[in-house]
């Protein structure tokens, strides 16, 4: 593998700053050298944040992440400094997971996208969230994403 596929980076190796909103977070991408193949790549931030527009509290999810690269890979540590970027961003829980899985789909060009947003409860009452681009590629495994329904004390 040729390190020419990562020559482009700016972020990764060196020292990044947080950006302040998600418009401002810069996602990278390199050349999937398996393109040929489909297979799944899973990203699990367990402890986002994010904050409610209309108090400005922190709201917190367990995100998971599943797609099946086209012609690119998203860098993970841009990833992670866009998924940070939404710390001080003020969106309602529905509008935040929605944004990351079109932002990584318009970004990625993948065979197959697919975001579970598991917010955890504010006022009683626990959000998930699901979306994804389309079908499921034939032939690729897609374990569950393992995120149990919120039971509270029940």
């Amino acid at each position: 593998m040729s390190d020419d596929i990562y020559s482009n980076l700016k972020q990764l190796g060196g020292e990044t700053r947080i950006p302040a909103s998600p418009e401002e977070a810069e996602l990278e991408r390199v050349p999937n050298p398996q393109a040929d193949v489909a297979y799944n790549v899973r990203f699990t931030a367990p402890e986002f944040t994010s904050l409610c527009p209309m108090t400005g509290q922190p709201d917190f999810a367990h995100l998971v992440i599943d797609y099946v690269p086209g012609p690119w890979l998203v860098e993970s540590k841009s990833l992670k400094l866009f998924l940070t970027s939404f710390r001080n961003h003020g969106a309602f829980h529905e509008d935040c997971t929605i944004s990351i899985a079109r932002r990584l789909a318009d970004f990625l060009d993948p065979q197959w996208l697919r975001i579970g947003g598991y917010w955890y409860p504010r006022g009683g009452i626990p959000i998930d969230v699901f979306w994804q681009t389309g079908p499921l590629p034939e032939g690729v495994w897609i374990p569950d994403q393992g995120v149990p329904p919120y039971r509270g004390r029940g």
